[in-house]
């Protein structure tokens, strides 16, 4: 039996404990520096998120005071594209008289199948005329 004064394998782990201790440090404070440095972002961007709410939110509350519902979108502010029906994409040919026909995404909802209300600006609101 191999011991470890005589250089057997049990010496192996005297020479290696000093580096895994070394190792395990060096992953706690990575892994510390990453959660300190992501909560801090993470509150941060929670807190500003919450402070333009309250500023959006005054605003918007003003807009619904003088303007009234937009009949085109029903206060959504997006409905079905008008070019593609919804399908996410158009046929299109270069040629006049084309041979082959080629599905392509379509340009004014870039596939996601709504468009923006052009009469409120995806707001659900329409200024009334004053007079």
């Amino acid at each position: 039996m191999a011991s470890a004064t005589d250089g057997g394998s049990g010496g192996g782990n005297v020479k290696l404990s000093p580096l895994l201790r070394t190792l395990a440090k060096g992953a706690a404070v990575t892994l510390g520096g990453i959660f300190s440095i992501t909560t801090i972002s993470s509150t941060a961007i929670t807190l500003l998120t919450l402070h333009k709410k309250d500023q959006i939110g005054s605003s918007s509350s003003m807009k619904k005071k003088n303007a009234s519902s937009c009949d085109v979108c029903r206060e959504k502010g997006f409905y079905i594209c008008k070019l593609c029906n919804g399908n996410g994409t158009i046929e299109w040919s270069p040629l006049y008289d084309p041979v082959f026909i080629n599905p392509c995404l379509c340009p004014t909802c870039d596939g996601h199948r709504i468009q923006r209300c052009l009469n409120c600006l995806g707001s659900g609101y329409v200024q009334q005329a004053k007079g």
